[in-house]
């Protein structure tokens, strides 16, 4: 792997039953499990890899509210609310911390774009302020540069996308549950219809409850079992490098982003990828039209990163054999040199400082996004089969709201939050016009 990730020791034998098992230990599944632990259900959390391995190590670490879509601002202010009470118990190894993000901006329509949503933030009881020049230049002065105006949302903040899934897996155990790392789950067993057991590589847990947190993986997963989730992956490119002084825990602009990461800063530019053509990207292609239009000045055509790697297609698979998420445990595709280049440039533009800064790891990971842009979260068509994946580069900030609400969905309960805008039943219906603006 190029992307760094704290290696934590699990639970190697698999448990006979369960109540619920949740396939898929990325910062969503990982967060179900641990919240339905702690309710003393008693539940299996199986990974075909390492805990966090995948996007939810490779991405910016940003936990925010600063202009969500409407749909998912209550989402992030809970997310917020629940990240707050994992580092009090868990500890500053999740690296969670509520620095502010800072937005600077030259441009007047975005700007007014940010205005506009302070104002909307405001009826949800949201804070965040827009900041005159002079207080951008302020904020921003590690730049150098003047700014027309920016926004500083003081509430929202940051943790540690190497360490924090891994150890709230430990907290997973520490609490009741089991964690299973390397072990691949190759499908469901049904009996009337409805789950009875989860098949992996090591044997069938029995369960009446199979929670689907797969990722870029979920789609095809779906698939062996009937069911439509209209689901495609991006590969977006980030760096570290080594620390500067005087930097923004988290700084946006238009041209290059900065997030303080354990002893340096991740880089990245906000929206851009490669689109690596895939099986199932051409099954669900039209279904994407809006999407892709609406993000068509930030993507490219990528290359065969997503065919080798096999998460996006179309065969299926028997139980009793070797499955692609056998054969690949971990997405570990190729960061985009040219990429990775350019953001240096723009970071080293930006921030003077970085000019004497060294480059120490480039990786690229797989956002996995849905037709509209926000979450698939909720029971499918097989009873007992919970769905939560398309979390479209939100997952590591809301993966905490997300698990309270599937743990709250699997027991039964009224969810705090309402869960009707995740609902996977809505891609029977068209999604035209409907995108996210985040």
């Amino acid at each position: 792997m190029r992307v760094p990730l704290l290696t934590v020791e699990t639970a190697g034998d698999i448990p006979a039953e369960a109540d619920v098992v949740v396939i898929g230990a990325g910062i969503v599944g990982t967060c179900a499990a641990y919240y339905l632990a702690r309710r003393g259900v008693k539940v299996a959390l199986v990974e075909k890899g390492r805990a966090g391995a995948e996007q939810s190590s490779r991405n910016w670490g940003w936990c925010r509210q600063q202009n969500r879509d409407a749909r998912e601002l209550p989402m992030a202010t809970r997310s917020l609310a629940l990240w707050d009470e994992l580092a009090a118990g868990i500890g500053p190894g999740l690296g969670f911390r509520r620095s502010g993000l800072l937005y600077l901006s030259n441009n007047e329509a975005e700007i007014e774009g940010w205005a506009r949503w302070r104002d909307f933030a405001r009826t949800q009881n949201v804070v965040t302020h827009m900041l005159t020049a002079e207080e951008a230049a302020e904020r921003g002065r590690a730049t150098g540069k003047s700014w027309k105006g920016g926004v500083f949302s003081p509430t929202d903040g940051i943790a540690d996308p190497s360490s924090a899934v891994p150890l709230i897996a430990k907290a997973i155990e520490a609490h009741g549950g089991r964690v299973l790392q390397n072990c691949a789950v190759r499908g469901l067993e049904l009996s009337g219809g409805r789950v009875s057991g989860v098949v992996t590589e090591r044997g069938t847990i029995r369960t009446k409850t199979a929670v689907m947190a797969g990722g870029a993986w979920a789609s095809s997963f779906c698939r062996q079992l009937g069911i439509r989730f209209p689901q495609a992956s991006v590969r977006a490119s980030i760096l570290s490098v080594s620390e500067a002084e005087g930097i923004p825990d988290a700084l946006h602009t238009a041209r290059v982003s900065l997030t303080a990461r354990k002893g340096g800063h991740t880089l990245a530019i906000s929206g851009r990828a490669r689109v690596d053509p895939t099986a199932q990207m051409l099954r669900f292609g039209t279904t994407f039209i809006p999407m892709f239009l609406k993000r068509h000045k930030s993507l490219a055509v990528g290359g065969l990163e997503g065919l080798r790697s096999g998460h996006e297609g179309l065969s299926r698979w028997r139980l009793d054999r070797e499955t692609p998420m056998e054969r690949m445990r971990i997405l570990d595709p190729k960061p985009d040199p040219s990429q990775i280049r350019e953001t240096l440039a723009r970071a080293r533009e930006l921030i003077p400082a970085l000019k004497e800064s060294q480059v120490t790891a480039a990786w690229a990971g797989y956002i996995d996004s849905t037709p509209d842009g926000v979450p698939a979260i909720g029971e499918t068509q097989i009873p007992g089969f919970v769905l939560a994946a398309g979390f479209s580069g939100h997952g590591f900030g809301i993966g905490t709201g997300a698990g309270e609400m599937i743990a709250d969905i699997v027991m039964g309960k009224e969810p705090v939050l309402d869960a009707k805008p995740y609902h996977p039943s809505r891609f029977s219906e068209s999604s035209w016009g409907k995108v996210a603006d985040f």
